[in-house]
């Protein structure tokens, strides 16, 4: 195996994805594993998921895949958004079978590395992480729980490995660089980037900022969705 690419959310920006792929020289015998949040907000969800694929990529679920896979199965029966109503609506058997398919976190051993799409909670072995706080969560209230928002404190500020975690779902401007965890949802969708974390074969995750170089990143087209904040408390 070659080298292994980590892409963070890319909600349905098939151009800048392949730019990316461009970007990194993408080939044979690498490696490509997305944090989640592939669909919705932008312009090509199908695009997307036949990229993904195409590549034999692996696929972390995020809280946009979980929400229609629910809705489909009628665990959630509530009202859908506009863009996730429009996406029952187009997407085939095989883009239903790649979100069904798709896992709440991927073990990268050989790099020390989890990969979820939001976080983990600091002191639960990743087995035990309850599926929300995998999907949705931001920060830690002030109990060191999962909460999706807060004044308090980022949950990878506080978490101390020794796993190394790269997730997305907390979309800025700039990534996040806490010692033992890595954010790559640079905001894509929101005219921001979109950015990858590429890892040789067997390297281990630098620590903090530390791990900025193996980051690549592409500017969106434009803005498709919404603005994106600059830093959360």
């Amino acid at each position: 195996m070659g080298r292994t690419i980590i892409v963070g959310d890319v909600h349905g920006c098939s151009a800048e994805l392949e730019a990316l792929l461009d970007r990194v020289a993408f080939k044979m015998g690498d490696r490509l594993v997305f944090v989640g949040d592939l669909i919705a907000r932008g312009p090509d969800s199908r695009g997307v998921l036949a990229i993904a694929r195409r590549t034999g990529a692996l696929v972390v679920r995020g809280n946009h895949e979980q929400r229609l896979l629910e809705y489909r199965d009628g665990t959630d029966r509530s009202p859908l958004s506009r863009t996730h109503a429009e996406l029952v609506k187009i997407l085939g058997d095989d883009d239903w079978r790649l979100l069904e398919l798709s896992s709440l976190w991927v073990e990268l051993p050989e790099h020390r590395a989890w990969v979820v799409h939001a976080g983990v909670v600091p002191g639960v072995d990743l087995g035990a992480q309850k599926p929300a706080a995998l999907l949705r969560m931001r920060c830690l209230d002030r109990e060191g729980r999962a909460v999706e928002r807060n004044d308090r404190m980022l949950w990878g500020a506080a978490y101390e490995g020794p796993t190394h975690v790269v997730f997305g779902h907390n979309a800025l401007t700039e990534p996040q660089l806490h010692r033992f965890a890595t954010g790559i949802d640079t905001a894509c969708v929101y005219g921001g980037r979109l950015t990858a974390m590429v890892l040789a074969k067997n390297q281990p995750i630098p620590r903090g900022r530390d791990a900025k170089p193996l980051l690549v990143s592409v500017p969106a087209r434009t803005a498709y969705a919404g603005s994106v904040r600059s830093q959360v408390a």
